[in-house]
């Protein structure tokens, strides 16, 4: 069996082969297996059938020091074809350090589901083939880790924590090998950004640039992580709320879980309001504006205008001129 899953990536797909020949063993640190020895990979255009060369990727080493250009993201999915270590199993199927896989691991860009999810549709025959091979039912019942669990339950996809975790045939595993990163937080001084401590909860002057909270494949480089860093705690500081990485401004971390509800509480009783200071690139009329926001949870949210709520939320924003 070859193992094949899609990957999404800059409005392309790009489709990685694993054969089952790849058994475990020892990655050197310095030195990388024969990528034709394990397996082939090509990347595909928007249009199905128009097959372009092998993607160039650039020389991996370790996550930090963190680059501080932007790199074209890069996001792996692999149908595990040979039992073993994670970290073991995806240096040979990617090619990649073991440093560096060990870097990915704790930063939070891997992670992994007991089963396949479904392929998208613009899948291919080959990757639907493989998607029904390993998720067909008499193959999921010699799987003694599915019992008493339903597919759906079995396709949620969980962070890997543990470089040692075994992985079993049949798993699906997705790795950002270049997850989402966040130069702009080895610049600040994290301590001069504070602005309350207090027993449940700490105020922090957010700087633009920089996540709040855990992105999807970078749990290491936010607000929350450094800022704990920053006091000496030794109890992770809990997001409450969001504001956008690029703006700056105040937000209110807890220091428990008890007053995260507290806090989460007060959002919904609409006791809490956020102010936002904007720089105009044009003037605006002075007084309430109107709009509406389509009902999607999708980013980026979309605005409707309108004179009926049925087009969306109504959202209401203040303008004034500051003097």
């Amino acid at each position: 069996m070859v193992a094949v899953a899609p990957m999404l990536f800059a409005g392309s797909s790009r489709i990685l082969g694993v054969p089952d020949t790849a058994s475990a063993v020892p990655i050197s640190v310095n030195k990388h297996l024969n990528k034709h020895e394990f397996g082939w990979c090509c990347r595909i255009s928007n249009d199905s059938n128009a097959i372009s060369e092998t993607v160039t990727y650039p020389k991996y080493d370790r996550l930090l020091p963190c680059p501080s250009h932007k790199i074209p993201p890069r996001i792996e999915h692999l149908v595990v074809s040979q039992e073993g270590p994670v970290l073991q199993y995806i240096c040979k199927a990617l090619d990649l350090p073991h440093l560096f896989v060990a870097d990915l691991i704790q930063f939070g860009a891997v992670y992994f589901a007991l089963v396949s999810p479904e392929p998208p549709p613009t899948a291919t025959a080959e990757q639907i083939r493989i998607f029904e091979q390993v998720t067909e039912p008499l193959v999921l019942q010699k799987r003694s880790s599915l019992k008493g669990k339903t597919i759906r339950e079995a396709q949620k996809t969980f962070r890997v924590t543990d470089a040692n975790q075994f992985v079993e045939p049949g798993t699906y595993l997705r790795v950002h090998v270049h997850p989402k990163r966040f130069p702009r937080c080895y610049e600040i001084d994290w301590r001069s950004r504070i602005i309350a401590v207090e027993e449940s909860y700490v105020v922090l002057d957010k700087p633009a640039g920089t996540s709040v909270g855990e992105t999807t494949g970078n749990i290491e480089e936010s607000c929350v992580t450094f800022a704990t860093r920053a006091l000496g705690l030794t109890t992770p500081l809990i997001t409450t709320h969001q504001i956008d990485n690029c703006t700056e401004g105040c937000v209110v971390l807890a220091r428990n879980k008890e007053y995260c509800s507290v806090f989460h509480c007060k959002i919904r009783e609409k006791k809490v309001k956020k102010i936002y200071l904007a720089l105009a690139a044009s003037p605006l009329p002075i007084g309430i504006i109107k709009h509406y926001m389509r009902p999607t949870n999708t980013a980026p949210r979309l605005i409707s205008e309108g004179n009926s709520t049925q087009i969306g939320m109504l959202c209401k924003d203040c303008s004034r001129t500051l003097k």
